[in-house]
């Protein structure tokens, strides 16, 4: 199939384009790569040994999004595309609604207007709120505890409603859990913008000495250790979970969770770290940030059951592909 796959230059867009690729797909990305880079587009075609149609776009451009729509026969859309810092959508509301929900409409009106029925969305845990763990995609979506999670949930909600007005729109809503570790090649994986707003990629950076330490932000919610509990999924379980969706999809609306089904404190993650790479990685307790929950980790029978899908990849090897990747990045970088 021919598959637009918008933020495909980041970091788990562009793990997905590799798994797509090397199930035979054909890819077109989109990206305004304002947390991304160019040279990921080519790093995925050098490790697939495959070439991608790329477009330095936004997608809640109207216009550019129609004329992709209109130079390629599109079979599949899978939207990555979206500001995701959780903390950054505290103090910048706005501009997370607007470029989470628009980017989703104009997706789904360019599929509407050139009949393009399969639908994947990159949601997030985040629209769960504060529920009670483990997350079942039964549940009522509570107030997100941010409006990050807010966005996500909005979009959701506008992919079941355009699915409900078409009878022939697949969507598949894809709610995951923190993503970490990169592809085992070293070649592409977590590189953000500035100081990281993810854990992983600011234990790296800690470990390789551009950051100074790392901030644990609260060590007093009710868990084991005092630090939140996160579901840590490898990004290439995660990808292809995707994949894994796009061929089972069918009319109407599916809703999977892609975690692992277990929950891993800020504090054991830094312990394996340390203990499968060698690395020392120093911390420092800071209070809670706003916006943050104590725990979130996955309830993924349904993932399993219905997609025939399972992460493979454990915390050792997150961890292990994660460092391979900083340590390659080259000297500038640092």
């Amino acid at each position: 199939m021919n598959i637009l796959v918008t933020g495909g230059a980041g970091y788990i867009g562009s793990h997905t384009c590799v798994v797509l690729l090397e199930a035979g797909h054909e890819v077109i990305v989109a990206d305004n790569l304002c947390n991304s880079k160019a040279e990921t587009i080519d790093k995925v075609e050098q490790i697939t040994n495959k070439k991608m149609v790329f477009y330095p776009i936004d997608v809640t451009d109207e216009e550019a999004v129609e004329r992709i729509f209109a130079d390629h026969k599109i079979d599949g859309v899978i939207h990555f595309a979206g500001l995701k810092a959780v903390a950054e959508s505290v103090e910048k509301p706005l501009e997370y609604y607007y470029n989470n929900t628009v980017s989703t409409m104009v997706l789904a009106k360019a599929c509407q207007r050139h009949g393009v029925e399969k639908f994947i969305f990159s949601s997030s845990a985040t629209v769960y709120g504060e529920n009670e763990v483990p997350f079942v995609e039964t549940m009522d979506l509570l107030p997100a505890a941010n409006p990050y999670g807010e966005t996500k949930a909005i979009s959701e909600r506008i992919l079941m409603d355009t699915a409900k007005a078409n009878s022939k729109f697949s969507v598949s809503l894809l709610r995951y859990f923190n993503p970490v570790g990169a592809h085992e090649s070293g070649f592409i994986g977590e590189e953000p913008t500035g100081i990281p707003n993810n854990l992983m990629p600011y234990v790296t950076q800690v470990a390789k000495g551009k950051l100074e330490k790392l901030q644990v932000f609260g060590n007093d919610y009710p868990t084991p250790d005092g630090t939140g509990v996160r579901d840590y999924i490898h990004v290439m379980d995660l990808a292809e979970g995707h994949v894994a969706s796009l061929d089972r999809l069918t009319p109407g609306v599916h809703i999977y969770n892609l975690g692992t089904g277990q929950g891993i404190s800020v504090l054991q993650l830094v312990k394996a770290f340390e203990e499968v790479n060698g690395v020392r990685v120093p911390y420092e307790i800071m209070g809670r940030r706003p916006g943050d929950i104590a725990e979130s980790y996955a309830d993924v029978s349904k993932a399993e059951k219905e997609l025939n899908w399972k992460a493979k990849r454990g915390i050792k090897e997150m961890v292990r592909d994660a460092w391979r990747f900083e340590s390659q990045l080259p000297a500038a970088q640092k």
